[in-house]
Order: structure tokens, then C-alpha cells, then sequence
């Protein structure tokens, strides 16, 4: 909780004042979108200070704030939904980006050189998996995969024999897209430290997208950095593209300073239609979830559907149950399944949906369902899709807010066409 005057607070009460005071914006009860390129100085010292801060060469004190000077530095609404952003994940920085891939990339370009390796968990979402293969590659930057059953020792054995330059970070998606495996943050973050050397430092990032900022922390854990898509869940409206990078301050000053001269950051108006979305991140991610244990249910019952992939069903006897009751505060509202039969058997169900859509992407209002294989990650190898059973029966759901009666009773006239 943050304190505000004299009152501590949960941050979903926070969400609709943390960082912004009416009086600034002739009494707007919301903050408005501040849409201009540049701002004017109150003097040239101001001017001086301001690219002092931005260039580093000048550190805030603890009441002063950033000065305002172009909006690819900052901007009124993209500080402000940076401040309120950070409090879910108790982040001391947080750095907003036009898109989730831009947050990745701007984040992997700073912290690994030509000759690095890159030890990353196995599946990927299909855009990480391709840029770190085949653009990093262009660079001699080297990857490395592992997976959910490798401990920390195995990890950096891993890393250590197979010969591919020097270990320089670990990158983990948990739970995996699409299948929902679970990779512990702290087995991670061991072999990071077990990698690292006096002067030098592996870190961790951990890419929470699939569990959004509310049933995960990964800094908790001990991961450097916290990477969202923000389109999906902390955007939830499925009308804004954007992506978010949380750590530490001394970490992020490196990521916000390539992020200024890359020209990778967020415009005024993402940053506005955030802050809209953050009012309502905790009930619509409840709900979401509420949906998910619903249609969950009626799955596992259903003679056409061969195998469920869902937190909620990590039976308490397996190895990552531990890892899942420790790592998250609930099995979320991503649902993949396998229906019984091939890709034509998963194209019927799809196209015979009325009331889901049938589109990519994940975690807005509205229940989505799309098929991984031929889609998000047809860019992976075969042979590698079919070893993370990432398989052409595959369908994968994004639940949203609807009733769960009615998505269920979508569900259930699609698969008896099949």
C-alpha cells in the first residue's frame, strides 16, 4: 500500500489521482492530454537543468521532478501513468513504450553487446522468440534456450558448455504463451547470480504480460526488471498499442536514456488512454478470471476436448505447484485447449464461434479465441512448436467480461460442429 497525506491506500484506489493534481489543468478532475512536441522554459537555467537531467549528468532530488523539455524525453500524462503504473508491481521506475516489442527491444539493446548470450526460457511469444533469433543474431548476440524442468544449476551448465559467448541475461516468460508453463523466477535469478562475476552482472527480466500487474510481481522474486505488454491487460480496451519495462532506478536510467534517443517511448494520448484503463484494472481482471474457472469447468467435462492448459489445474502433487501457489495470487484468465482431431477440427471450432471473436492478442473485455500454430507462433520452427506442444489442435481462449453463460453456451455450439 502507498501512503497519500495521512491514509494508506491499496493502488486501485490510487489509480484515479496518484501523480496528478487537478489545479494544474484549470480543475480537470482528469488529467488531459497534454499533445505537444515541446514545452517552454521559465528561464534558461531551467533549460541548462533539464537536459542536464535527461543527459544524466544531473540526478533529481527527493522533491524535485523531471523537468519538462520535448515529449520524446517525457510528458505530463506519460510520467503520470508511469507513477501509477509502478505502484502494482512496487517498482521504483517505470519507463512506457509504444509497444510491448518496443519495451523488449529497447531493454535486450541496452543490456547485451556483440558476444553476449542470451539464456532465455522455452515457448516465447512468437514476436520475442523471432526477434531475439533472427534480428539479435545480426549482431553475434548468441541465445540459448531452457525450460520449466531445469534448475538453476542446470540452467548455467547450460550456459556455461554450450560455448556461445558470455552469459550477460536471462530472459523468462512465465507463464508461457500459449502454454502456461511456469518458470521459477528465483531458480532464474539464482543462476544469474551464479553467472555474474565481480564485474559483471546477469540479469533477470521477466515478461508478466500473460498474468498482468495484478496476480504477479515478479521484482518480489528477485527479477531486475518486470516487462508488459500494456495493450493487453493494463490497456484491457484493445484500442491502444503500448509496453512497459519496471525496475529499479539505477537499472531504468539506462533503459529510459536509449529509450530517449531511440525515440522508443509513448505518445501523450497512450499514456492518456492508460490512465482511463488502470481505473479499472482490478475489477475487469477479476472478472476475467471468474469467467476463466467457469468455462474451465465445463472443458473438462466436454468429450471433444483432449487436454486443458490452466494454472488452476497444476495438481498439488506436481513439481511446479509449489512454484505456482509462490509466484502468483491466481491462475489468471488465459485457457488453451486441444481439441481432439487437427488443424481442420480447429478451424471449424474457430469459425463456427458467434459471440467470441475470432482474432490474436489478449486480454481486453471482450473473450477472444485464436489458433497459436498457424498464428502468434507460426514463426517458430516446427519441430520446436511441436516439442513445447504448441500443436495444430491447439485453440487458445483470452476470456474477457461477458457473462460466462453465454461464453460457455458459445463454446459449446462451436465444438459440436466439429
Amino acid at each position: 500500500m502507498y501512503t497519500l497525506d495521512d491514509n494508506d491506500f491499496h493502488p486501485e484506489s490510487l489509480m484515479m489521482t496518484y501523480g496528478y493534481n487537478p489545479e494544474w489543468s484549470e480543475g480537470a478532475v482528469k488529467c488531459p492530454i497534454f499533445q505537444t512536441s515541446t514545452f517552454v522554459f521559465k528561464n534558461a537555467e531551467e533549460g541548462k537543468a533539464s537536459f542536464d537531467y535527461m543527459s544524466g549528468r544531473k540526478v533529481l532530488g527527493p522533491n524535485e521532478s523531471a523537468p519538462l523539455s520535448y515529449s520524446r524525453f517525457n510528458n505530463p500524462d506519460l510520467e503520470i501513468i508511469e507513477q501509477r503504473l509502478k505502484l502494482w508491481d512496487k517498482a521504483e521506475s517505470c519507463a512506457l513504450f509504444e509497444s510491448g516489442m518496443s519495451a523488449i527491444a529497447t531493454l535486450l539493446l541496452e543490456y547485451l553487446q556483440p558476444g553476449d548470450l542470451i539464456v532465455y526460457s522455452s515457448p516465447l511469444y512468437g514476436g520475442t522468440d523471432v526477434f531475439i533469433k533472427k534480428f539479435l543474431s545480426k549482431f553475434n548476440i548468441n541465445v540459448v534456450a531452457f525450460n520449466n524442468t531445469h534448475s538453476a544449476e542446470e540452467i548455467v551448465k547450460i550456459a556455461r558448455e554450450c560455448n556461445l559467448g558470455r552469459p550477460a541475461f536471462i530472459y523468462v516468460e512465465t507463464p508461457a504463451n500459449p502454454t502456461c508453463s511456469i518458470i521459477d523466477i528465483q531458480e532464474a535469478k539464482k543462476a544469474a547470480d551464479m553467472l555474474s562475476t565481480p564485474d559483471f552482472q546477469v540479469v533477470v527480466a521477466v515478461d508478466n504480460t500473460y498474468m498482468g500487474p495484478l496476480w504477479s510481481h515478479p521484482l518480489d522474486h528477485g527479477a531486475d526488471f518486470v516487462i508488459y505488454s500494456a495493450t493487453k491487460y493494463i490497456g484491457g480496451h484493445s484500442d491502444v498499442i503500448a509496453g512497459a519495462v519496471l525496475g529499479n532506478d539505477d537499472k531504468m536510467a539506462r533503459v529510459k536514456k536509449l529509450r530517449s534517443a531511440m525515440g522508443t517511448m509513448a505518445g501523450p494520448k497512450t499514456g492518456w488512454l492508460l490512465m482511463r484503463s488502470l481505473e479499472t484494472l482490478k475489477i475487469r481482471m477479476e472478472a476475467q478470471a471468474r469467467n476463466s474457472l467457469q468455462i474451465v469447468k465445463f472443458l473438462q467435462s466436454h468429450p471433444k476436448v483432449e487436454k486443458i492448459y490452466y494454472l488452476g489445474l497444476i495438481d498439488e502433487k506436481h513439481p511446479q505447484y509449489e512454484v505456482y501457489k509462490r509466484q502468483y495470487k491466481c491462475a489468471g484468465a488465459m485457457v488453451s485447449f486441444d481439441i481432439k482431431g487437427g488443424e481442420a477440427e480447429s478451424y471449424q471450432f474457430l469459425n463456427s464461434l458467434k459471440l467470441i471473436k475470432l482474432a490474436v492478442s489478449l486480454g481486453g473485455t471482450e473473450s477472444l479465441a485464436q489458433h497459436p500454430a498457424s498464428m502468434t507462433h507460426s514463426g517458430v520452427a516446427l519441430e520446436e512448436r511441436e516439442a513445447m506442444s504448441i500443436t495444430s489442435k491447439m485453440i487458445r481462449l483470452s476470456v474477457g467480461i461477458e457473462h460466462y453463460e453465454d461464453l460457455i453456451w458459445d463454446i459449446n455450439q462451436a465444438l459440436a460442429t466439429v
